[in-house]
């Protein structure tokens, strides 16, 4: 059970845009919006009274530019997590961005899903990384290869995938694996996700191979034993 909700400030110019944000953020259990800035100074002074955990923080505002703001939220609040959801494509910007350490950043129009997923690893992260530091003052290597996976879990470009491995498919195989504890098998994964026993089978040894997932076998009472898949701990 979580232990407080992450607290979310959303930094959008346009008010209809940000309600929307809003309502895709509290879809996700462990999330609460504590304030809606639509400019320079609202975002600043809500920063500063608020303090929230993670700024979902737009680029292209009348007053001011999304890449500086980011610089003073760095500058003055490091310990704030930032996702960038703009309709800035430029590569400039994105690697600016990335400079900046923001955990995601998300093209404008949002679809539900890719949304829904950077939340779901990022409360993953965020829980992680305060358990750690409640716990320990030194972390081993393992634990950091764990939040690095968590934070950037299959990198931005479709090319530092396999081939036949897409980014998208294997983020949703990767959530179904997280809402079966127990374990799933291929072929009630390619169920849930629209897919072949022998696609999603092709997805959840990949994400074993990169220590994400693990296999054990089940020997059922009737038939063939079958690979059963669980998220590595």
């Amino acid at each position: 059970m979580m232990e407080y909700a992450i607290q979310v400030l959303i930094v959008e110019d346009d008010k209809r845009i940000a309600e929307i944000n809003r309502r895709f953020v509290e879809k996700v259990e462990g999330y609460k919006v504590v304030g809606i800035a639509t400019n320079e100074q609202e975002g600043k002074e809500l920063i500063e009274v608020l303090q929230p955990n993670l700024v979902l923080l737009d680029i292209y505002f009348p007053d001011m530019n999304g890449i500086q703001f980011l610089k003073w939220i760095r500058e003055h609040f490091a310990n704030i997590d930032i996702i960038m959801i703009t309709a800035a494509r430029e590569i400039d910007t994105l690697k600016q961005a990335m400079h900046g350490g923001v955990f995601d950043y998300i093209i404008k129009p949002i679809m539900l899903d890719r949304f829904t997923e950077t939340l779901v690893k990022y409360k993953e992260y965020f829980y992680k990384m305060h358990e750690l530091m409640k716990e320990k003052e030194l972390i081993g290597q393992e634990e950091i290869d764990q939040l690095i996976r968590w934070e950037r879990t299959f990198g931005d470009a479709e090319g530092e995938l396999p081939k036949g491995i897409h980014r998208l498919t294997l983020e949703k195989v990767l959530a179904v694996v997280k809402q079966y504890q127990d374990g799933i098998t291929a072929e009630e994964v390619g169920k849930l996700i629209g897919a072949s026993r022998t696609t999603s089978r092709r997805y959840l040894e990949y994400l074993v191979s990169i220590s994400q997932v693990t296999a054990d076998i089940l020997y059922g009472s009737v038939g063939r034993p079958e690979r059963i898949y669980k998220l590595k701990r």
